[in-house]
């Protein structure tokens, strides 16, 4: 056999492993030959949260007892919660959310800077500053990054990208200090940037958890709320 024939035989063997390649693996990669959708994702990797700063996430907070000087509130002590449920456990500052596969860290946010912000998403999901703690009446918010379906793993962009699969009665996981806290989702809402989140089936005197992502996911066009209640004993 020369040369020549040799080339064609690998050309055409490469061809068809490629060809192969994308037809098997195609739910994954076909973002790669969408140019709008790669354009759109280039600019919202390098910016996914353009409009993400305190003036933004303040109206998240209802009344409530959170902390003051970060949350935008008047000066309300804080109290804890009664009769909580906890477990031990070894995790560290961990968010888990088992029916979408999530165990991912939690970064406490000391500052309300989007640059700073935005450092602290890549590491895992920000806790909001002027959240309460779990155990303490009040808020929790607590912000991740979505992406559109395949895209890469890079760094923390994936976290929430599942959030719509949550429905009431769901389980989330808090631990914190060697002790597992858990939250039971109440509601799910879809809401403009910085409009006000639904509080119809919260309780305001409860630990409430809500988790905020941009929506759809990878845009920051509207957000989407989880929010869950702590389970007491």
């Amino acid at each position: 056999m020369d040369k020549g024939n040799s080339k064609k035989i690998l050309k055409a063997a490469v061809l068809i492993y490629l060809a192969s390649f994308l037809i098997i693996n195609w739910s994954d990669v076909s973002w790669i030959f969408n140019y709008k959708e790669v354009d759109g994702l280039v600019s919202d990797f390098f910016n996914p949260y353009p409009s993400i700063d305190a003036s933004t996430i303040d109206p998240y907070f209802y009344p409530n007892h959170s902390l003051p000087a970060q949350a935008g509130q008047n000066n309300v002590a804080i109290k804890p919660a009664e009769n909580i449920k906890t477990n031990y456990t070894d995790k560290q500052n961990t968010l888990e959310v088992p029916k979408i596969s999530i165990s991912v860290p939690i970064i406490f946010a000391d500052s309300t800077d989007k640059s700073t912000l935005m450092k602290d998403l890549d590491l895992g999901t920000v806790y909001y500053p002027g959240s309460v703690y779990p155990g303490q009446a009040g808020q929790i918010i607590i912000l991740g990054h979505s992406a559109p379906p395949g895209w890469p793993t890079i760094k923390h962009d994936w976290v929430f990208t599942d959030l719509d699969k949550l429905t009431p009665g769901d389980v989330i996981y808090i631990d914190l200090n060697n002790k597992q806290y858990t939250y039971i989702v109440k509601q799910k809402t879809i809401i403009k940037r910085g409009a006000d989140v639904p509080q119809d089936n919260l309780n305001p005197d409860s630990n409430v958890l809500t988790l905020i992502s941009c929506w759809p996911p990878g845009k920051d066009y509207q957000r989407i709320t989880v929010q869950a209640e702590l389970l007491k004993g």
